[in-house]
């Protein structure tokens, strides 16, 4: 019933509700809400979200291709393991596209992404002031690099950075319990988002590179 009430809307109102399944999907899987292996249920999910199964199916088609699910034909779909092998893969092209990103954002962010990220930076004072949870600063840190993704301009950039970035939030959020210092490795954000906000390419691309290269170091000694 739910299908046939989106269709009759036209398909951008279809297209919107898949974008708006995507995200909220794409979020629950990255921060392993949705447990590796767990079959995804589209008909309960579509109840979830009090939307028909149609944007559902469209938002799991695009998940497939990030990695985030797979289909097996006649078993269903599945939330895809984590694979903690594809870690060097991963960094290595986060190495080489974060500086570019952060140094893009630098240079080309527009006035209201730039008052964001002073935003961003006084949410991250609070957290570090208030004892978060290691998982709320793992949501602090895709706010981040969305944000900063997003400020490049470049559509083609932001998606590239945010699947690859989703793949390593993966990663760290299956050892979360055993990583220290989650909130301090969070907390570089700061200086991070001012050089962008500020406009100070080179430093912002020095910072990513950085934090990318500690994020990889991190992850070796507790995998």
């Amino acid at each position: 019933m739910s299908v046939t009430t989106i269709t009759a809307y036209g398909p951008e109102v279809t297209a919107s509700l898949a974008d708006q399944a995507y995200g909220r999907l794409r979020d629950r899987l990255t921060m392993l809400e949705i447990r590796p292996g767990a079959m995804i249920q589209e008909a309960l999910l579509a109840a979830e979200m009090g939307i028909g199964r149609t944007p559902v199916r469209e938002a799991l088609k695009r998940l497939e291709t990030d990695h985030l699910v797979v289909c097996y034909p006649r078993r269903g779909t599945f939330a895809t393991q984590v694979d903690i092998t594809a870690l060097s893969d991963v960094s290595e092209l986060r190495r080489h596209l974060e500086p570019v990103a952060a140094h893009k954002a630098a240079l080309s962010a527009p006035p209201v992404l730039r008052q964001q990220m002073h935003e961003l930076v006084r949410t991250l004072e609070e957290l570090a002031g208030a004892e978060p949870t290691n998982r709320a600063c793992m949501r602090a840190d895709l706010d981040v690099h969305r944000l900063i993704y997003r400020a490049t301009g470049n559509e083609h950039l932001e998606e590239t950075l945010v699947r690859l970035d989703n793949l390593a939030t993966r990663i760290w959020c299956l050892v979360l319990d055993r990583v220290p210092g989650v909130s301090g490795h969070v907390h570089e954000h700061v200086e991070l988002l001012e050089a962008i906000a500020a406009g100070r390419a080179d430093d912002a691309a020095g910072l990513a590179l950085d934090h990318v290269t500690s994020f990889e170091r991190t992850m070796r000694t507790v995998l």
